[in-house]
């Protein structure tokens, strides 16, 4: 089937506050040398081309792309947590909007290589990150040139519009020097940062019970939680408590969980196999004596021995974590999205029991700047879709404000829209959904919130990053929203600002110590094949050793394992590792100081 050129997906008033919005920022192109030795490259050299779509001067409208018989696109996507076709809400968007069905791909052992063999990665493509596996699909001719035919121009006109410095970014990691897609949660600026991911997550009204005593470091929050078992010890159901409840679906060079409470607590940024001090350019190894790796091991190990550590953590999947924080199985998590995120229903609220950060006094967690080149997961196409145009289309649609708050929150009208001032709001319907996500949904849509949520599981703006169509100059986050300011706080809510100080966990974080990392336009290094092999095996090593670590029964056991770990990645090669990585770190310190110069 071919489609006509979609001339004006988004020739609306929108578009226009959108480059009102972000003039002399995100719509001028950088003159840095790029891969292919141009200037600027097509992306900047058709800015003027996006500006007249932006200012309405082209005609058409979504249905000029829209296939006339409904079509499946397959979405191999290495950031999926589902599989299979997308559902619910989401699934019917998609319907209305471009008569498609989404069937998602997720990785797992062995896709990647059976779909680069069969010599078709999918219609749309999702990256985990943009190192070896994307650059060998490029590499390979895998993936759709978005310069191709002018597609990216005629189909994309707000991601160019808007995204140049993100496009030319990809454009620069790419060898041939083309633009195949661009990374997440762009933003409009790099003035400002992002919104504090690493709470340190608790039950406060726990906490209150046992007399709020200080958390100063690892050992004083296993002590609290110990406590808290202590005066609750069993959930909504009945069932047994834990301090924590862990997954193991998001493991990558180490377990996930160890190395995000080093980034919690210390500011290092996992980086390969070790983490990154964003402040002094230094890489920590994650086998490094008294490391940071290693002594968030000791603390997961530490609550496992005190009976703090639900024992089915590493073969329960993300679905068993979810259900454990919604039923209050656990009282803890360095995550917003995995602990009050999932906690703070409405329910829980009225009933006066709600997580809030508490932070220990010693730990200064990392918090990431705005990027306005995007980070590193990134958006393409596969190079053998039958409907590249309508791949680009549904992208574009995402990284317009429509579409990105549509993904986080639902449809438009049902679960979020805009007031009379111009600002965001979310319905009565649309905060039920955020704040439980099995509230079931009603008019045009059906099935709870969870079944119908955006499978993909990426992002295109940064969820603080501005909304250039809020009038109220607000960002994507609701938390942000002034219609959200407005809702009177519940009682378990001004106990916790009372004792805080801060109207906000943003604003309680960013009050004490932490380390801020920058966006840049740092892309890690590809590995050779050689190293490949001997990465995947010290990789592996590193995360099973960990997991059974976290299950030593004594510290004399703990020790012996991680002595062994230590051997086995050694015989591995985790030597050649560090010293790959040491000189990526080289390498981002680099672009870091750049990108603060620029800013």
């Amino acid at each position: 089937m071919k489609y006509k050129k979609l001339l004006a997906l988004l020739t609306t008033a929108s578009m226009v506050a959108s480059l009102a919005a972000c003039s002399g920022t995100s719509t001028t192109s950088g003159t840095a040398d790029t891969a292919g030795g141009t200037e600027s490259g097509a992306a900047g050299n058709e800015a003027g081309e996006a500006g007249d779509v932006a200012d309405g001067e082209l005609e058409g409208d979504l249905s000029d792309v829209v296939p006339e018989e409904t079509i499946t696109l397959d979405v191999y996507d290495q950031l999926a947590n589902y599989s299979g076709e997308q559902i619910g809400w989401f699934a019917k968007v998609m319907l209305d909007k471009f008569n498609v069905k989404l069937n998602i791909i997720p990785e797992a052992d062995g896709v990647y290589d059976t779909r680069m063999e069969s010599g078709n990665l999918g219609d749309i493509v999702i990256w985990g990150a943009d190192g070896d596996d994307y650059v060998q699909a490029v590499n390979k001719g895998m993936l759709f040139d978005w310069e191709e035919d002018d597609i990216l121009a005629d189909y994309g006109p707000y991601i160019l519009a808007n995204m140049d410095k993100a496009l030319e970014k990809n454009r620069s990691i790419n060898a041939d020097g083309k633009i195949y897609g661009f990374g997440h949660d762009v933003a409009y600026s790099a003035e400002d940062t992002q919104s504090v991911m690493y709470e340190w997550d608790l039950r406060f009204d726990l906490y209150q019970e046992i007399g709020a005593p200080e958390i100063t470091d690892f050992d004083s929050l296993v002590e609290v939680l110990a406590k808290m078992q202590e005066v609750c010890p069993t959930d909504d159901n009945g069932n047994k408590t834990y301090g924590v409840s862990l997954f193991n679906d998001w493991d990558g060079d180490m377990v996930m969980f160890v190395k995000s409470t080093a980034s919690a607590y210390y500011g290092y940024d996992e980086f390969g196999i070790g983490l990154y001090d964003p402040s002094t350019g230094e890489y920590h190894p994650a086998l490094e004596e008294n490391g940071p790796y290693l002594t968030a091991l000791k603390f997961y190990n530490d609550l496992y021995q005190r009976g703090l550590v639900d024992p089915d953590s590493q073969t329960q999947g993300y679905d068993g974590l979810a259900e454990d924080y919604q039923n209050g199985t656990a009282f803890f998590n360095v995550f917003n999205f995995l602990g009050s995120a999932i906690y703070n229903s409405e329910t829980h609220i009225s009933e006066g029991k709600m997580m809030y950060p508490v932070k220990p006094k010693d730990a200064s967690p990392i918090i990431y700047g705005q990027n306005i080149y995007g980070s590193n997961r990134i958006w393409s196409i596969g190079a053998n879709t039958e409907y590249p145009e309508l791949c680009m289309a549904i992208i574009n649609w995402l990284s317009t404000p429509e579409g990105r708050l549509t993904a986080e929150y639902g449809p438009q009208g049902t679960c979020w829209d805009y007031d009379e001032n111009g600002g965001a709001y979310l319905t009565e319907l649309g905060l039920s959904c955020k704040t439980d996500s099995t509230t079931t949904l009603t008019g045009d849509y059906s099935g709870t919130f969870d079944d119908g949520s955006f499978k993909m599981n990426n992002t295109t703006w940064a969820l603080d990053s501005l909304n250039p169509d809020s009038k109220l100059s607000e960002t994507y986050n609701y938390k942000n929203w002034e219609s959200y300011k407005a809702i009177d706080a519940s009682e378990i809510e001004k106990s916790w600002i009372e004792w805080s100080g801060a109207q906000t966990p943003d604003e309680y974080i960013k009050a004490t110590d932490y380390i801020l990392a920058p966006g840049t336009t740092y892309s890690a290094g590809t590995h050779s094949d050689e190293l490949q092999v001997v990465w995947d095996q010290v990789a592996t090593c590193i995360k099973d050793y960990s997991w059974k670590a976290i299950y030593a029964e004594t510290d004399e056991e703990f020790e012996a394992i991680v002595s062994e770990m230590i051997q086995q990645a050694t015989d591995y090669g985790y030597d050649q590792c560090v010293e790959f990585q040491e000189g990526e770190a080289q390498l981002r310190k680099a672009a870091e100081q750049e990108a603060l110069a620029a800013n």
